[in-house]
């Protein structure tokens, strides 16, 4: 019976692992490229600043999103646009600084609602619901501040009331058809309620 010839095996790590060709991507950089136009400085802007987003990637596309939803989003809610931004929480963390910098360069003409957003000083508009009259912020309430309001619009079957603190109407109307309804709120007064009419704005 023959003997098995011994084989050296090789040291592993003495092997050399190097290989004869660079494994290195030629075309690789360290710095991120953003595309051309508004949306590149958009992100180019953002990056720099440490802006991100919670939902959104790149930046720029929470700025697009967000002058799409402008188009139709607050009127649909009885909201005006600023506040559509403040109320829907669009103006948060750096949310705000990217909506800041980036609605003038994607939509500029809502420039004005998000600077007024921004800042805190802004128009609100009122759908169907009922509302406690005061001018103060209530934790789960509905408000709509003392003042003269109208609806402009096609309008069936709507109702509007304005009652006291203990619910007793003060006032109310039951328009079967209408297009312009104004209708001035009390400081004294304790509730507001509208049902099937158009969104309610202040009277200037």
């Amino acid at each position: 019976m023959s003997e098995t010839p011994d084989v050296e095996t090789p040291d592993v790590e003495a092997t050399d692992t190097e290989l004869p060709f660079s494994t290195e991507d030629p075309y690789a950089t360290e710095e991120p490229v953003y595309a051309a136009g508004p949306e590149g400085e958009i992100d180019q802007t953002a990056a720099e600043k440490g802006w991100e987003t919670d939902v959104y990637d790149p930046p720029s596309a929470l700025v697009t999103a967000v002058c799409t939803e402008l188009v139709s989003e607050p009127e649909e809610r009885g909201q005006s646009p600023a506040q559509w931004l403040v109320e829907g929480m669009k103006m948060e963390g750096d949310d705000k600084h990217i909506l800041l910098l980036g609605i003038p360069k994607l939509c500029q003409k809502w420039t004005s609602a998000v600077k007024a957003a921004a800042a805190g000083k802004y128009e609100r508009w009122f759908g169907d619901g009922t509302y406690v009259v005061t001018s103060k912020k209530l934790d789960g309430e509905q408000t709509i501040p003392p003042g003269t309001y109208q609806a402009v619009g096609k309008m069936d079957d709507c109702y509007w009331e304005r009652t006291s603190e203990s619910g007793d109407i003060i006032d109310n109307n039951f328009a079967t058809s209408a297009r312009k309804i104004t209708v001035t709120i009390s400081s004294s007064d304790g509730q507001f309620t509208a049902e099937r009419c158009a969104t309610w704005k202040p009277v200037k």
